[in-house]
């Protein structure tokens, strides 16, 4: 986007005709980097990124962030361009707060020299990597949690070429770090994956078994590095030119890496660092022993609500998970989708009502300030169903309960892979797995029974045993029928 003629340009230079609360509490430059960042997207910097900068702040330390996106070359451009300084406005229904982050010191392009990030991950000066990566990027069977390997991944693992994978990158960088011997790290994953710590240690463990790698090096990133599991939580839609244009009335200048972010924000994190961190708990984040309770809360009770909310808003034309919520009695079936079904599935963590928590989240989805796109929500299905509900649905069925409502959310989004609206309007399938559902929804027979069949049937995505489940099977069946032949609106109608 081009800069708007007579604006400034927020960098370095820009900094002091910054309104007073704006400035950013850390001046790029001025903070050696001690943390490597995989994934620089609008998450990461309205979450870690402040977090991190608020623990420097407060607690100082050489933490500062270095940036890698992976293949995003604009993105890093644009930040480069800024000195590395972006905005994140919080808004509210009635507020909006605008402040300026400094804590990223340097941003790289891995795709431009994947070496330089190896070279990066072995520098004994950093001691912790966070990664905000998506799900699909860890190459995990979904619901195995096992190697996934496409041919990058293998030639990233077997070949001398520049990785181009995620798992490559650490891998090598690793593997590099511990030839020289450069001291203790944390890699940190931050995405919504059950378990992700010990899901990240496995993705590396496998993937050095796979490369062949000495015991000698297996023995040392055992004994080196530390695989914290995280819970994160905050709600950041994708930037829209509004929200740059919003940037800029708030800051008096042009910024082109403007994130918006909804108020909330939490971050629960296993204390195993064996380097050191940033004092993330100073800047309000919680160090727990077990994430595994906090992550299960999350997952079922936010994420699986939001892909509810999203599948049935867009197949019911809402562009907004706000507008989703304003369906009549969607709000009433996502209620009874966390009293019933999420609720019954898991033992949350001490002191937290599960159904308190679902009002506490429906009231964050319903803040219309915050336009997140219910095709954004939508994206990657087959990697975020899962975690997000058919684990739910797994776990109930174990313990002989039903998963009624949970059904419901496999029906929408099967409805959603058929690929057209309510109103007949295309719905877009953007899932790596999108030929892979096209051809078996296609070949399948033409009837609800026909599609649930194929969808269930989909064993990198389904667990078996929810697949073989006669009830399962007949619920989503329900739902789907009902879904084809009168549309959201009246299906929510009968429901609730």
């Amino acid at each position: 986007m081009a800069v708007t003629v007579g604006a400034s340009r927020l960098g370095l230079g820009a900094v002091r005709r910054l309104p007073a609360e704006a400035r950013p509490l850390v001046r790029p430059g001025t903070v050696p980097a001690g943390v490597v960042h995989l994934g620089l997207g609008a998450f990461h910097r309205a979450h870690q990124a402040v977090y991190t900068e608020q623990a420097i702040g407060l607690a100082g330390g050489d933490w500062g962030i270095v940036g890698v996106a992976p293949r995003n070359a604009a993105l890093v451009s644009t930040l480069a361009a800024q000195d590395n300084l972006f905005s994140v406005s919080t808004l509210s229904a009635t507020d909006q707060h605008t402040r300026v982050v400094g804590s990223l010191a340097e941003v790289r392009l891995a795709a431009a020299d994947p070496q330089a990030v190896v070279a990066l991950l072995a520098d004994p000066a950093i001691r912790v990597v966070t990664l905000t990566v998506t799900e699909k990027a860890y190459q995990l069977d979904p619901a195995a949690g096992t190697l996934r390997p496409d041919a990058d991944l293998v030639a990233d693992l077997t070949t001398d070429r520049p990785p181009v994978t995620v798992p490559g990158l650490l891998v090598r960088g690793l593997l590099a770090r511990a030839a020289a011997d450069t001291g203790p790290i944390a890699l940190v994953s931050c995405d919504n994956l059950p378990a992700n710590g010990r899901r990240l240690r496995g993705l590396v463990t496998q993937s050095l078994a796979y490369a062949g790698t000495p015991q000698d090096v297996v023995d040392w990133v055992a004994a080196q590095v530390g695989f914290p599991g995280t819970m994160v939580d905050r709600i950041v839609p994708a930037s829209t030119p509004a929200t740059l244009a919003a940037a800029r009335r708030a800051l008096g200048v042009e910024d082109l890496a403007a994130v918006a972010a909804e108020p909330y924000t939490q971050w629960v994190i296993e204390d195993d660092f064996p380097g050191g961190r940033p004092a993330w708990d100073r800047a309000g984040a919680v160090l727990c022993a077990d994430a595994g309770p906090w992550e299960r809360l999350k997952l079922r009770a936010l994420n699986g609500v939001h892909s509810a909310a999203a599948y049935l808003g867009a197949l019911a034309g809402c562009e907004t998970i706000a507008d989703a919520l304003a369906l009549p009695h969607l709000d009433t079936v996502l209620r009874r989708l966390i009293a019933e079904d999420v609720a019954a599935s898991f033992a949350p963590p001490d002191g937290v009502d599960v159904v308190g928590y679902g009002e506490q989240v429906l009231a964050r989805f319903g803040n219309p300030a915050i336009r997140h796109r219910t095709l954004q929500v939508a994206l990657d299905g087959s990697q975020k169903l899962p975690q997000r509900i058919l684990h739910t649905v797994a776990d109930l069925r174990a313990a002989r309960q039903p998963a009624r409502w949970a059904a419901l959310v496999v029906a929408a989004w099967i409805r959603f892979a058929q690929g057209s609206a309510d109103d007949g309007r295309p719905l877009p399938l953007d899932d790596p797995l999108a030929t892979r559902i096209r051809a078996v929804l296609a070949a399948a027979p033409q009837t609800p029974a026909g599609a649930v069949d194929a969808m269930l049937g989909l064993d990198e995505v389904v667990p078996p045993e929810v697949a073989a489940d006669a009830q399962v099977h007949a619920d989503v069946v329900a739902w789907l029928t009902d879904l084809e032949r009168h549309g959201v609106r009246a299906t929510l109608a009968g429901a609730a």
